[in-house]
């Protein structure tokens, strides 16, 4: 047991003993011999004492030094000891305490597939070494509370991101994510089964939303991290006098993200691809600003609101979308991005990253993903594997 010793009054000692107690004659000499020193040491108006008074005065001292010293290395101990077992208590945080601590990395994935692909897993592992000092959240629509008991044991995936400390996967429920937003009205009338859109404009709501109430940075799961934003309040320019929703980040009930929520039920068309996403940013950014086309690799501001340079996330634009698929000469360094993004909505013959390939892709998961890149080898190598019947 440890003993605590605090000051309970100017040169006053208090010793709180929980396992001091008395057995027959005997004490525990521990609590003797801390009891005897700080009675020695603690007193004022003692006479003078001798040479071998003073000397063994400062013997006592010395013990009692190192005495406590020897406690707070164990309490040290004790403290390494519960932070490295902090992935396990991950399980037991709700959303809303993780997204209270403030600055949060935020993904969405409003389909109802439960296994993030290597793209998905490579963004948040990304993010998750970039921002090492801040709560990485994957949102998942198919997560229920029941299959995220069990995350670890279902999904190769799941057992890979979890084992980050920083990162924390729980279920979208949009329902409790749109309350006390604009959004909730719109929620229950809407019917997504008749929505043409509805994977692209249930993401949209929901982004909004969760920025709106906690802070922090939203980012797509196609979105490679690189570099840290600097920003707090910003979007994203796709192109010069266009925004994208791919990526923004703002504080906490922020003026700008409520007003894009009231004009996303205001102007509300899910037939409309992209009308509740990178158009309800960029005209709401046209309320308040007079874009003008980017010069370099500068960045616009107006009402502390950053609009950031296409090169800072877009420097393969969507067009050429394909070279991240392809080998290069020689490499781009990217020395003016903050992160990139992979395009996958356009990717629609599914081009995936193969090891060996030699693809930038492939390269980028090599640099930012390094976990997921190796577990991307371990499957290839499975699959590689002769089965029985060979």
């Amino acid at each position: 047991m440890l003993q605590t010793v605090w000051v309970s009054s100017p040169g006053s000692w208090a010793l709180q003993e929980s396992d001091c107690h008395r057995q027959g004659k005997k004490r525990n000499w521990k609590c003797r011999f801390v009891r005897t020193i700080i009675r020695h040491s603690c007193r004022r108006h003692a006479p003078k004492r001798s040479k071998k008074e003073r000397m063994l005065r400062k013997i006592q001292i010395c013990l009692c030094f190192c005495f406590v010293s020897g406690i707070l290395y164990e309490i040290s101990l004790l403290s390494s000891c519960v932070s490295s077992y902090l992935p396990m208590a991950q399980h037991y945080l709700t959303p809303e305490q993780v997204l209270n601590l403030g600055k949060s990395i935020i993904f969405l994935e409003t389909t109802e597939r439960l296994e993030p692909p290597p793209l998905v897993s490579c963004s948040v592992e990304s993010a998750a070494r970039i921002y090492q000092d801040r709560p990485i959240i994957l949102f998942m629509r198919g997560l229920t509370n029941e299959t995220a008991l069990d995350l670890n044991t279902s999904y190769a995936a799941f057992s890979l991101l979890s084992s980050m400390k920083n990162v924390f996967i729980f279920p979208l429920q949009m329902e409790t994510v749109f309350q006390e937003t604009p959004l909730l009205q719109w929620y229950n009338q809407v019917v997504p089964e008749q929505e043409k859109n509805w994977v692209h404009v249930s993401s949209d709501a929901s982004r909004l939303a969760l920025i709106w109430k906690y802070g922090g940075i939203y980012m797509d799961t196609d979105v490679i991290s690189i570099r840290p934003i600097p920003q707090d309040s910003f979007l994203a320019a796709q192109k010069s006098r266009f925004s994208s929703n791919g990526i923004f980040g703002f504080p906490a009930r922020h003026k700008f993200v409520w007003d894009c929520m009231e004009n996303f039920v205001l102007k509300y068309n899910g037939n409309i691809w992209g009308n509740q996403g990178p158009f309800l940013m960029t005209r709401m950014l046209k309320t308040l600003c007079n874009l003008t086309d980017f010069q370099g690799t500068e960045d616009h501001s107006c009402q502390n609101i950053s609009f950031l340079n296409p090169q800072r996330f877009y420097p393969i634009p969507y067009p050429a979308w394909s070279r991240y698929y392809q080998v290069w000469d020689k490499s781009p360094n990217f020395n003016h991005s903050y992160a990139l993004h992979l395009w996958n909505f356009m990717n629609r013959n599914r081009k995936v990253v193969v090891a060996g390939s030699n693809t930038l892709a492939e390269k980028l998961y090599k640099t930012y993903c390094p976990t997921t890149y190796e577990d991307l080898i371990q499957n290839a190598k499975h699959r590689d594997l002769p089965g029985p019947e060979d």
